[in-house]
């Protein structure tokens, strides 16, 4: 049986399955020789590496000559990047790519000078050793000529034993003519490159393939092998029958050796390695002349241009360029096709470069390629089938490509799928299936990425979370081995000081825990406290309800029968004021003071009309001082009568005055709302109201947080006292200057006589007394003064909105309703408004809850509006008076 190598001698040749016979076109290019175009203004050189396997060795603004390096790297993968001419860089960017997206791809942008001035090479020789051979063809940048662009060094340098090179010859697409003109005009220079291939790789045969429909290129090249250096019987030139595609790598495997490449697979498994003749041609200028690959032959070719041919184009030339000096003629819709028309793609836009695997630039016209058709329907005839010549499935790939089912597309082998266009031209049903087959493979690309990045993602937080863990275990074992030393190197009495320093932490928590428990009780003791208080809160604010609706009734009440029931109100207060502040009682007392308050009211808005009267007639009214006993005051002059009672309602401004500019604080005039005096001062003592130092009225001395709920209380206090102040508008608060109103303002004083009305005890400088008999000339003198220094004073304690002051003292039988509950002595009252208010700070109740001062403040906000009015009709009254 004969051996590989002795069939390859003999030259003999397998079929390979499928392909087609398209019509060949390549006579418009191949009889002319390659030829040089005019050089371009700018070239586009694509850096897609940069970033990845390597950097950029220029930048914007450099001067560059041609063949320097634009990259720089040493990734295996790197391929360098080189200058196709003399000329200045003026951009790095991102520019449309030499691709079907016309994707935009990082490029760098060369004005070339005109000059065309190479750099400085290094040629080398034969005698170079394999590794600097390799060295330079990887740093000239080789890639693959024949499409796919892969890099040539990593063929050179293989990791298995080679039997086999087979030098790509065939150039099987039908408008494609480079490769055969190469070989009738560079013969020589191919069978240079071939020994070098031949001495990096030591194979045992090496094969010439090329298409019989090149017969002057078979001639030439059979006449180099004959004149090379080359083994005697090592190299032999083959021509094989035309078919589409034998090209390919694969398929030219079989047909030389007849053994297919398994799915999966590299040819240098086998021990074979397939090189384009225009790969080795570049290898030879690598090492022989130190050139880089920046340039190739291309054709270009079709019926729209007017030159076609095959020329010398650097790589980065635009395609625009290369039209315009081939005297392209565009139609409507014109194709411009990368490739031949079997395996091309037609590119967007013409402002795309050159690459190094660009072998072809067609411009059909319609007549040679039509309009594409409407796809239709497949009517799963098998042609496709038949003509695959990688023997796959087109019609299974097809379905699974157009539901986008890419998995199970993979699994009928997808991805040995050499796009060369066989299906789609046999194909009745005119269905693009190269187009379909080329966006699943994106799409499995792009999820192999993605699955590779997040794997790779997964691999570095792994490998973080173990190194995290691993600095951990040293820090504490490096911590267990400095405790231990100090252990070591510890004496007794360091020992001891740390046990004792231990003792003090433990007693220090024990202390701290049990501090925390008594707070704890003290906050539940506090709660039910809070929580007993709050009914009797709720009732206050309902009794305020209810004061103000007894207001409004009064306002309207008019009649005869109004001071019976100011006495009637008077005795009910006298009675509440007897009465114990039991818990259980408290719902009838609420109910008593409502019906005091509407007597009030009445009985204010009755002495406000004697008032008026009194003051239009001039009369002399009957007069009561601290006691019961009413004295009837007789007097035979009236114009002292009338002074007196302008004096009066002077005073009676100037406190009006006061009271409006006292607006922004509370008043304390607490005694005027009696029951929430008592609410707010359950623990106040029995004992008589000596007021002159309300501090001694408790029963015990206060702690600081009695004494706290006591400001709290007298804050309250305050703000429920503004609201009976505004109540009290009516009659004026100089009542000890008009003796018939204080007569009213009395019903509960003592049966002491000759006793007066108490007036405010702040810095006012009021009248002490009333006289009972005409006042001299020189007492109205002083009246007038002391009218006037009032006057002066009161505007200065509104400037300087100082404490606010109780006006009680005016209105005595208010005074007897403030403070029911402080003492069983009915006749007791407070002397003045310093004894009454620190009384009510001094003497706190149970603290408010958060509801019932929140009503407070609503309260004091109702006091404030209606203290402003009560001040203008004051205001009113006294100019009447006068």
């Amino acid at each position: 049986m004969l051996t590989l190598l002795d069939q390859l001698d003999k030259g003999t040749l397998w079929r390979s399955p499928g392909g087609i016979h398209p019509p060949e076109v390549k006579f418009l290019s191949n009889s002319t020789p390659i030829s040089q175009l005019p050089l371009a203004q700018e070239y586009l050189v694509p850096v897609p590496q940069v970033g990845e396997n390597c950097t950029l060795a220029v930048k914007v603004g450099d001067k560059v000559l041609k063949g320097a390096p634009l990259t720089q790297g040493t990734s295996i993968w790197h391929l360098p990047v080189h200058a196709p001419t003399s000329g200045t860089v003026i951009a790095i960017e991102p520019r449309a790519s030499n691709h079907a997206s016309a994707l935009p791809v990082n490029t760098c942008v060369i004005a070339a000078d005109g000059e065309d001035r190479w750099c400085e090479l290094t040629p080398g020789s034969i005698e170079l050793s394999n590794h600097e051979m390799i060295a330079k063809i990887h740093g000239a940048g080789i890639a693959g000529m024949g499409g796919a662009a892969f890099p040539s060094h990593i063929k050179l340098n293989p990791v298995s034993e080679i039997e086999l090179v087979i030098i790509n010859g065939v150039e099987c697409e039908p408008y494609i003519s480079a490769d055969d003109r190469l070989m009738r005009e560079y013969s020589q220079d191919i069978l240079a490159g071939i020994g070098i291939i031949h001495r990096l790789l030591a194979p045992k045969r090496i094969v010439i393939a090329i298409e019989d429909n090149k017969p002057e290129a078979i001639k030439a090249m059979q006449q180099a092998v004959s004149q090379s250096t080359l083994p005697s019987g090592s190299t032999r030139v083959t021509a094989i029958p035309t078919k589409y595609p034998s090209g390919g790598e694969k398929q030219l495997i079989q047909i030389i050796t007849g053994r297919e490449v398994p799915s999966g697979s590299i040819p240098a498994k086998l021990g074979i390695v397939v090189h384009n003749v225009g790969t080795a041609f570049a290898i030879h200028q690598a090492v022989t002349q130190g050139k880089p690959l920046i340039e190739r032959v291309v054709t270009v070719t079709g019926q729209n241009v007017g030159k076609p041919g095959n020329y010398w184009l650097p790589i980065g030339t635009p395609v625009e360029h290369v039209l315009k000096h081939t005297e392209f003629n565009a139609e409507a819709e014109q194709k411009v096709i990368i490739g031949g028309p079997m395996m091309g793609h037609a590119l967007p836009t013409i402002q795309v470069p050159i690459l190094k695997g660009t072998n072809c630039i067609l411009v059909p016209s319609s007549q040679e390629i039509g309009t594409t058709p409407e796809e239709k329907a497949c009517i799963r005839c098998g042609e496709c089938a038949n003509a695959c010549p990688a023997l796959l499935l087109p019609q299974q790939l097809f379905w699974h490509a157009k539901a986008e089912e890419y998995d199970k597309a993979a699994s009928y082998n997808l991805k040995d799928c050499i796009e060369c266009g066989c299906c789609s031209y046999v194909c009745p049903s005119d269905i693009p299936l190269v187009e379909y087959y080329r966006i699943a493979k994106s799409a499995l690309k792009q999820a192999a990425d993605e699955k590779h990045q997040a794997e790779r993602a997964k691999q570095r937080f792994e490998a973080r979370i173990q190194r995290l863990e691993e600095e951990k275990l040293a820090r504490e074992a490096k911590a267990k081995e400095a405790a231990a030393r100090r252990q070591a190197t510890m004496t007794s009495t360091d020992k001891n000081a740390v046990a004792e320093a231990m003792a003090r932490i433990a007693a220090k928590k024990a202390a701290a825990a049990e501090t925390t428990a008594d707070n704890t009780s003290v906050e539940v003791v506090a709660a039910d406290a809070s929580s007993t208080e709050a009914p009797k809160g709720k009732a206050a604010v309902a009794a305020a309800i209810a004061r103000a609706k007894a207001k409004k009734a009064a306002a309207a009440a008019q009649g005869a029968d109004d001071a019976e029931s100011s006495q009637q109100a008077v005795s009910s207060v006298q009675t509440a004021s007897s009465e114990p502040s039991e818990p259980t009682e408290q719902t009838e007392s609420l109910s008593q003071k409502d019906k005091v308050a509407a007597a009030i009211a009445r009985a204010k808005a009755k002495k406000a009309a004697l008032k008026a009267d009194s003051d239009a007639n001039g009369d002399n009214d009957i007069a009561t001082d601290n006691t019961d006993k009413p004295t009837t005051e007789t007097t035979a002059n009236a114009d002292v009568d009338d002074k007196k009672a302008k004096v009066a309602a002077a005073v009676a401004r100037a406190k009006a005055k006061k009271a409006a500019a006292q607006q922004a604080e509370s008043s304390d005039v607490a005694e005027v709302q009696p029951e929430l005096v008592a609410d707010a001062k359950p623990e106040l003592t029995n004992e008589s109201d000596d007021e002159s130092d309300s501090a001694t009225d408790l029963s015990a001395p206060l702690s600081p947080e009695d004494q706290k709920k006591a400001k709290v209380a007298a804050a309250v206090a305050r703000a429920k006292a503004r609201k009976a102040a505004a109540q009290q508008a009516e009659s004026s608060e100089v009542a000890e200057v008009l003796p018939e109103q204080a007569a009213d303002a009395k019903p509960e004083s003592t049966n002491e006589s000759d006793s007066e009305p108490d007036y405010q005890s702040d810095n006012e400088s009021c009248p002490d007394s009333v006289p009972s008999a005409p006042l001299s000339p020189e007492d109205e003198k002083k009246a007038k003064v002391a009218a006037a220094v009032a006057r002066a004073k009161a505007k200065k304690a509104a400037a300087q909105q100082a404490e606010s002051s109780d006006v009680a003292e005016v209105q005595p039988e208010q005074a007897a309703n403030a403070k029911p509950e402080l003492t069983n002595e009915p006749d007791s009252e407070p002397d003045s408004e310093s004894d009454s208010k620190s009384s009510l700070d001094a003497e706190p109740s149970a603290p408010l809850s958060p509801e019932d001062e929140k009503k407070a403040k609503v309260a004091a906000a109702v006091a404030r509006a209606k203290a402003k009015k009560a001040a203008r009709e004051a205001n009113a009254i006294s100019d009447a008076n006068e």
